[in-house]
């Protein structure tokens, strides 16, 4: 059995020290969570996760879903009573307008508290989590009638949500999508066609299904500018607007996947199934991106969260586990063997992960409370600034994140040896299931691509340009504090590097695009490990004043961080100078080779 503890003091650290979280208490939402609100709040989360969610993730690895003859879907034991009380709590609502329903908190705090049931159960967690997106998509693009009909019992829980994209012959390339919708000249249109890959498709974890379906309307044009986006319900609604007749469309089979098998992932059919247009014909890509969007940080967070599961385990197993002496002498001399958390290598691999783990956390959350300003700021330069930030952090969020935490669950793995490639010990579990999160959603090249192809030009570089900003006066207010010199320079070297890689690309990627693709990756993690970086840098300052103010109370937290700052500083972040030799050497030799030669 697998454990779990979720990381309270981390979080409100992050938050409350680092981030400055009651500084925004003028937005609507931040006044109600309160520090004492907040901790609360976070320990009724981490109860849920690690009580009821988390005793289920092997569950329903090993079960999985079923599909019965009638395209029914039975989830895993317990699963139906878990998500209950998650509904039954609010937490689907947390951060949802009030207006219809929800707590109206910040997005942060759902980001906050969406970790650990993430880490506690991922694949049970997707329920709600496709709903989180559908409920963007609706509040954004809805009409009044459409948000009254469906968000108050999405976001009370009672009915999910799904995103339903894409084909068996399209992924990614959108335009190529062939699903149809026919007008039936009352408002609603007649969708048919077939999606693949659809998560939570079909379960029976809640009384009603909203299904987001990408569609092409009879005499659009063909590409990205005819798609349009559909409600199409399980149900169809009553003259009450309660679930009524079943709708036509169905599951036709259950994806046989490498890992999340708690989950329901359905091949959907539509055959003629009754649907409204959400936002504009034809404006179905800008809708689908706002829920796209949403999905892409719930992602990234995926990856935090089985890597910081895993490593916890792994420590765990560190601890316990006795192979061997220390190689500067014994370090268990009333033992046999010394435990195997004595030895470098080990530890490289435990403090990597830490180090990871608590920077992406601080990432993740800054770009919720970016998020929450972009939403809910009255004044209009930092709402602008904000979804400045968002844009340009998501892929990085999204492709970073998950990359590293399908990295860091192998590396977990390794700790526990030849057990950690036994079922038992539930680290192939985490395995298998990291790996989906650096695939949807849009693979991680498609993120990278979106960064370097999109996001860095847009309006001008001024998104890019403020973090080079921010990030560099940083280090210069710091510069003087020796005690930071650690911390800055090598950040420093980090942004030096970072914006050398953003030159280069401006100078070498115009003229010929493949420099663009063959560099996407390599400046996708550099700009990652800038803005770990730039995290660890704040979270180090932020240790060094609770020291000074005598706040460690007999407490190794702070003095914890600042080591692991240090080892980040020195033992991850030189990777800048690698990913710019690699940025810099162009797509000439990646290129060169003839399609048959390979």
């Amino acid at each position: 059995m697998t454990i779990y503890r979720a990381p309270i003091q981390d979080t409100l650290f992050v938050l409350n020290d680092v981030l400055g979280f009651q500084r925004y208490s003028n937005l609507p939402g931040f006044s109600d969570a309160t520090p004492d609100v907040l901790e609360a709040i976070l320990a009724e989360g981490a109860k849920l996760a690690e009580n009821v969610m988390h005793p289920l993730n092997r569950v329903g690895d090993m079960e999985g879903c079923v599909r019965h003859d009638d395209g029914s879907v039975t989830t895993p034991k317990g699963f139906k009573d878990a998500y209950d009380q998650y509904r039954e709590g609010g937490w689907m609502g947390l951060a949802a307008p009030a207006e219809f329903g929800g707590q109206g908190l910040p997005y942060a705090v759902h980001t906050a508290v969406s970790e650990y049931m993430i880490s506690a159960n991922m694949a049970l967690m997707m329920y709600p989590g496709l709903t989180q997106g559908a409920i963007a998509a609706i509040v954004t693009h809805g009409t009044d009638e459409q948000k009254a009909t469906w968000l108050p019992r999405l976001i009370g829980g009672a009915w999910t949500g799904t995103m339903n994209l894409t084909e068996p012959h399209c992924g990614t390339d959108l335009g190529l999508l062939r699903t149809k919708a026919a007008p039936n000249g009352d408002g609603t249109y007649r969708i048919s066609g077939q999606k693949i890959f659809i998560s939570a498709g079909e379960h029976d974890m809640s009384d009603n299904i909203v299904h987001l379906v990408l569609a092409r309307a009879e005499g659009a044009p063909e590409g990205v500018k005819g798609i349009s986006l559909f409600i199409v319900p399980k149900f169809k609604l009553d003259a009450s607007g309660n679930p009524g007749e079943r709708n036509t469309l169905s599951c036709g089979s259950i994806e046989e996947k490498m890992g999340i098998h708690g989950n329901s992932t359905c091949v959907m059919n539509y055959d003629e199934a009754e649907g409204t247009l959400l936002g504009e014909l034809n404006g179905g890509l800008k809708a689908m991106f706002t829920m796209m969007n949403e999905a892409r940080l719930g992602v990234g967070l995926q990856g935090l969260s089985v890597s910081e599961i895993a490593y916890q385990n792994a420590v765990s197993y560190a601890r316990d586990r006795l192979q061997g002496r220390s190689l500067s002498g014994a370090k268990a001399p009333d033992k046999k063997a010394d435990p195997i958390i004595v030895h470098p290598d080990i530890r490289r691999s435990l403090m990597t992960m830490k180090a990871f783990n608590e920077a992406g956390r601080a990432l993740a959350l800054w770009t919720a409370i970016k998020s929450d300003v972009a939403h809910r700021s009255g004044d209009d330069k930092d709402r602008q600034a904000a979804d400045d930030y968002t844009g340009l952090m998501t892929p990085v969020v999204k492709g970073v994140l998950t990359d590293k935490g399908f990295d860091h669950a192998v590396m977990a793995q390794q700790v526990f040896g030849g057990h950690g490639y036994i079922e038992e010990h539930g680290m192939s579990q985490f395995v298998r299931d990291a790996r989906i999160a650096m695939i949807y959603e849009g693979a991680n090249g498609i993120q990278a691509l979106d960064l370097v192809g999109r996001k860095l030009a847009q309006n001008g570089g001024r998104a890019v340009q403020a973090f080079f900003k921010e990030v560099g006066e940083f280090c210069e207010e710091n510069r003087a504090d020796e005690k930071m010199a650690p911390f800055t320079k090598s950040l420093k070297k980090g942004l030096n590097d970072l914006q050398a890689a953003t030159m280069w690309l401006v100078q070498n990627a115009m003229a010929k695009p493949d420099n663009a693709g063959a560099a996407s990756t390599d400046y996708m993690h550099l700009f990652g490990l800038v803005a770990l970086g730039y995290m660890w840098a704040q979270m180090a300052k932020s240790a060094q004043a609770k020291l000074a103010d005598g706040a460690n109370g007999g407490s190794p937290f702070y003095d914890t961080k600042l080591v692991t700052a240090r080892f980040f500083m020195e033992r991850v972040m030189p990777e800048t100078a690698t990913r710019l030799a690699r940025i810099s050497s162009g797509a000439d030799t990646l290129m060169a080779l003839p399609a048959e030669a390979f």
